[in-house]
């Protein structure tokens, strides 16, 4: 078998949190392109459906839009049965929901503080534990975590704080899981993006204006794009990353290097 036929994920089936929009889709595209099954998941279940619809016609793939909140343990499981009433098994699930508040931290509410870390944190801890129990009774499987290059640092001049520390989080959840499944060929990795040019971010009214601040800082002086997380996602959802379990993968442009 060719390097490229490795990388191929033909038969997979899989799933994306956060599918609808932005670092997701564009996860989730990457993995139908490479031939795999893909569920769209997320809260906005009209526009998962317009992903999903979009991503079939594209590549011809199976999809599957599924509305769900992934802080909650019966949509999580209500989601995980609906997959695999489609698909029939899961090979590779990308917990990739998450949210960001930039608020001073002497100023944010408990509210606030906990709606960051039940997304980020505890969002992935529920659909990683529903697609590990999966993966295990099946044999094996990939969990894909997205953390944040700022579980590495603190960003400026944002506040950020419960984003920061739910990303850290993710992080040590991905490692501990990586090493309790380890020996039952469940492997668990995660990626940490640095700052990525979506939609969201492109226009946001309070994020936009920091770009050229971001930018100034990073040695590549650009965003990355979502389309530069692809290779890594259909990396760890193949067969070829057998070995590569507990991992953090960090894609910055070297932001975290300075």
């Amino acid at each position: 078998m060719g390097i490229l036929e490795k990388f191929r994920l033909d038969g997979k089936k899989a799933f994306v949190t956060g599918g609808a929009r932005g670092i997701g889709k564009s996860i989730a595209q990457a993995l139908a392109e490479a031939g795999a099954d893909v569920a769209i998941v997320d809260m906005d279940g009209e526009t998962a459906q317009q992903t999903a619809g979009e991503i079939a016609q594209a590549t011809g793939r199976q999809t599957l839009a599924v509305k769900a909140d992934v802080t909650s343990p019966q949509d999580v499981d209500a989601m995980i049965e609906t997959v695999l009433a489609a698909f029939g098994r899961i090979d590779a699930a990308f917990c990739n929901a998450g949210i960001c508040i930039n608020v001073p931290a002497e100023e944010m509410t408990l509210e606030q503080w906990k709606k960051v870390i039940d997304i980020n944190l505890t969002g992935v801890f529920l659909t990683a534990q529903a697609a590990g129990k999966v993966m295990l009774k099946q044999g094996g499987g990939s969990i894909v975590n997205t953390a944040s290059m700022s579980a590495h640092i603190v960003n400026v001049p944002q506040p950020q704080c419960a984003y920061n520390a739910s990303k850290a989080g993710v992080i040590m959840l991905t490692k501990s899981m990586a090493v309790e499944w380890a020996e039952r060929n469940v492997r668990v990795n995660c990626i940490s993006p640095g700052y990525i040019g979506t939609d969201l971010t492109l226009n946001s009214p309070q994020l936009k204006p920091l770009i050229e601040q971001w930018n100034a800082m990073g040695p590549l002086h650009r965003l990355g794009r979502p389309d530069e997380l692809q290779a890594i996602a259909v990396y760890l959802a193949g067969d070829s990353s057998a070995f590569t379990t507990g991992s953090d993968f960090v894609i910055d442009g070297a932001f975290t290097c300075i």
